[in-house]
């Protein structure tokens, strides 16, 4: 039977990353579509307690290396053990969340297994490919799936001839998956051999620039601002404020510093899938649409009716944002005054 793997990013304090349970979750979803058994590989000291976790959430194998010189996250002793446990297991696809982490790592196991990998996918799905040269059929082939030219189109890479197949894939993307503690599944440790390498880690630091002071990622209404807004943001802050939402943006609207990156939604910012999205003066860019297309409810004010956003929009409106928004806040604070 062909294999998925994954690979299981953890926190520092030891507790599995959702942008891996997610992935272990799509390929769950792909396992059972297309007959591939499903594998989490877990590295890291104390981690063994994990397996079930990972067994419950969809995996049908766990590949274990647990050792101290894992404690602390290096580079070159988790590539070496993702490399190792990958050689002798061979599998059919190996998915790494395109995390900061996850896209230093990858890249580095793929190296090491001259294999090639794809980087920062938005999707990921299985099909069949015929070479256009040798005529040859190619079939469960991972579907490597991210917009490309600025955005502008959607492309599905394959990689035929090279295992295992590789992807990045980013976070948000999918959900995570629930809990089911009646399956179960194999797990298998390993050993390895590690060296200093020239390198040690002493201590890691995280960067103050480098935390997301806005999570739009569980935010359950969201009210987003694009470069329809001419930089009056007003609009979107009070409404956003009256529904109780986070506030978002377009690139197009960061880019011109009218609010700051960590509002930021689609394939250069966040990947949000909200009950509620509501976009106002965002025309609806692919690269604006990857971050926010699966949310529940989207709903779009924009001037343009040809605007692309209108296309995965639930509900349309065509006007001037500047006259229906204001409108939309008062009618609003009338509601909930006469609600006490």
């Amino acid at each position: 039977m062909p294999k998925i793997f994954v690979y299981t990013e953890l926190t520092p304090d030891g507790i599995i990353k959702d942008a891996s349970l997610e992935l272990i979750g799509r390929a769950r979803e792909l396992g059972e579509q297309h007959g591939f058994s499903v594998g989490a590989v877990l590295t890291g000291y104390n981690v063994k307690k994990l397996a079930e976790e990972l067994i419950y959430r969809g995996a049908d194998e766990v590949h274990i290396v647990d050792d101290p010189m894992l404690a602390k996250y290096h580079i070159l002793h988790h590539t070496r053990a993702v490399t190792e446990v990958i050689k002798a297991t061979n599998p059919d696809i190996l998915l790494f969340p395109a995390t900061v982490l996850g896209r230093e790592l990858g890249p580095r196991v793929a190296a090491r297994l001259g294999a090639g990998i794809t980087a920062d996918c938005t999707a990921v799905d299985i099909g069949d490919w015929v070479d256009p040269v040798t005529g040859k059929k190619f079939e469960k082939l991972l579907y490597q799936i991210r917009p490309t030219f600025g955005g502008t189109v959607m492309v599905a890479i394959v990689t035929p001839y090279h295992r295992p197949q590789m992807a990045t894939v980013r976070p948000g993307v999918y959900p995570v998956p629930p809990r089911n503690t009646s399956r179960a599944g194999t797990v298998k440790e390993y050993t390895v051999t590690f060296s200093k390498e020239d390198s040690e880690v002493i201590e890691i630091l995280e960067v103050e620039s480098e935390k997301r002071k806005v999570d739009l990622k569980s935010a359950k209404v969201i009210v987003s601002g694009g470069y329809g807004t001419k930089g009056n943001f007003k609009p979107i802050w009070e409404l956003a404020e009256v529904i109780g939402a986070a506030v978002g943006a377009s690139r197009k609207a960061v880019d011109s510093g009218w609010i700051s990156y960590d509002h930021q939604v689609g394939l250069t910012g966040q990947t949000v899938k909200p009950d509620i999205y509501i976009a106002i003066g965002i025309s609806g860019a692919i690269q604006h649409l990857v971050g926010m297309k699966d949310s529940k409810i989207i709903i779009a004010i924009n001037r343009d009716p040809e605007a692309p956003i209108f296309q995965v929009a639930d509900y349309g409106v065509v006007g001037d944002l500047f006259q229906i928004v204001p409108r939309l806040v008062d009618r609003l604070k009338k509601i909930k005054q006469s609600q006490g």
